[in-house]
């Protein structure tokens, strides 16, 4: 039996829930990374209403979902109950329900509870929804990374958020992404519905470009890791993740396609399967089976095939499923082959959250995105490897190719036109980011305190303030680049001393 702990930013996140509720706040929203512990801190948050003799429920938004969170409920060894009939856990009198949302808007009921817990939140459902604003005793939370739907800010009157992925990241809670553009579905001129591509045109485009979806796998898995990894792939349709498991197995890849039209037993034992550590599945595929509440830390490797034009929730809880940190292995990265386009598509949206999370709701995030041109996108790859370019840098994190800084010309209808700007956009530098490289290069490089302080000033024109952290994160290749340049300075610099006699 495991014991129930919390990080310092799970329990803030109680804390100011608890003050919210004391402060008149019925129906609150608790928004943190996927990856960063929701279930843990809504597991004590159950426990704590238990205790005091109340009952309590958590809503899931699958059925599946529900035994997930009652073997969490297990390791912790917390008496509770699953809410369907035929469950052999279906225990009503128990304090703390497990339930799905299908099964209770089935039954035409909802649980008689002091505190609801709502999983995956953004997922607003009409007869939930119309439970909370018509039982005004009921105290709500409702758990989420990614509260972008329109509509909750009718249903919730609070927010609360004290974490970032770039914090999670920072602390190794999270690993970071390695990302590549790959060739890219073409969706020009597709069918929406809603304003999203529908399902079938995104299967007909994406089983055009099946064959580069497979041999980037391939290609990028054996350069990177010397070998096949755990892989999620995020295909258009049912149809198309049938066509991509076809092709990965004809390369003698052990890819399986699941969908929401396969038994729920053959599900659970192929999942089952694929959260072994030696494991002789190499991947699994499916539309959206695993964009929410799949917690198997470690896959290394996502691959989004499946375009969205606005749904920026998809797109982030897609690449949460990869970036959970797995302690005590190897995994202190992630890779993402993007042939979707969704990356480029929502760069800036997803560069606002990483860095500075999200503290409202409504905030418009869920509209159609204006496509990036030819050039934004070849702008920003490595024109040798197609990794992500890092904003700010004049290297490729990954294969290391040097791009000079330019202006670039190009031609359209005959006209020459100079841009103004760049290939690469000069951009702030965190001072907690350059810092925690610095420790790193002191844990892992040998260098003296002195060192690390002398490059800090060089770069901020001023020494370590004490409000950094001493938390170590592996350098990026922009500041890798930065302390080589200075070191080949300071070299010139002292051979031009001896040569002078000075």
């Amino acid at each position: 039996m495991a014991e129930l702990s919390l990080y310092d930013y799970q329990n803030e996140a109680i804390e100011e829930l608890r003050k919210g509720f004391a402060n008149g706040k019925r129906a609150q929203v608790l928004v943190s990374p996927t990856g960063s512990g929701k279930t843990e801190m809504a597991i004590a948050l159950m426990a704590a209403t238990a205790a005091k003799g109340n009952k309590t429920a958590m809503l899931l938004d699958r059925i599946v979902l529900c035994n997930q969170t009652s073997a969490r409920l297990d390791r912790y060894g917390l008496d509770h109950g699953v809410y369907q009939a035929d469950h052999w856990r279906n225990r009503p009198y128990e304090k703390i329900q497990v339930c799905s949302a299908q099964t209770m808007e089935a039954l035409g009921v909802m649980p008689d509870v002091t505190l609801l817990i709502i999983d995956e939140c953004h997922t607003i459902r009409t007869k939930t929804a119309a439970y909370i604003k018509s039982n005004l005793k009921l105290k709500v939370i409702g758990l989420t990374a990614t509260p972008f739907t329109k509509g909750m800010g009718k249903i919730y009157d609070n927010v609360v958020s004290t974490v970032t992925t770039k914090q999670l990241v920072a602390r190794e809670v999270l690993v970071p992404l390695r990302v590549f553009i790959a060739k890219e579905i073409d969706m020009e001129g597709a069918k929406k519905s809603g304003g999203e591509w529908t399902n079938s045109e995104a299967t007909a485009r994406g089983k055009k470009i099946t064959g580069d979806v497979v041999a980037e796998w391939i290609k990028v898995t054996h350069k990177i890791f010397n070998r096949p990894r755990k892989t999620l792939v995020f295909c258009s349709g049912t149809e198309h993740g049938v066509d991509l498991a076809r092709k990965f197995q004809e390369q003698g890849y052990n890819f399986i396609a699941t969908s929401h039209k396969d038994p729920d037993e053959w599900r659970k034992e192929i999942l089952r399967e694929f959260a072994e550590p030696d494991s002789k599945i190499h991947g699994l595929i499916a539309t959206d089976l695993y964009t929410k509440g799949l917690d198997i830390p470690d896959v290394m490797i996502g691959v989004s095939a499946r375009p969205f034009s606005k749904s920026f929730s998809s797109h982030v809880q897609q690449m949460g499923r990869i970036t959970r940190g797995n302690p005590g292995s190897d995994k202190s990265f992630a890779v993402w082959l993007d042939h979707s386009g969704n990356y480029l598509r929502f760069k800036d949206d997803w560069d606002e959250v990483y860095h500075n999370g999200v503290d409202e709701l409504d905030d418009g995030k869920e509209k159609t995105k204006t496509e990036p041109t030819e050039f934004e996108k070849e702008a920003a790859k490595c024109p040798k490897c197609h990794a992500l370019w890092a904003k700010g840098s004049d290297a490729c994190y990954n294969c290391g190719f040097v791009r000079e800084k330019q202006n670039m010309v190009y031609s359209v209808n005959g006209i020459l036109t100079e841009l103004q700007a760049p290939v690469i956009v000069k951009c702030d530098w965190d001072k907690q980011e350059f810092w925690s490289a610095m420790v790193w290069n002191m844990q892992h490089k040998g260098w003296k305190q002195g060192r690390a302080a002398k490059l800090f000033k060089d770069r901020f024109s001023e020494y370590q303030a004490p409000d950094l952290k001493n938390i170590p994160v592996k350098p990026s290749a922009r500041i890798d680049l930065f302390a080589k340049n200075n070191l080949i300075a300071w070299q010139i610099k002292q051979k031009y001393l001896r040569e002078h006699g000075r």
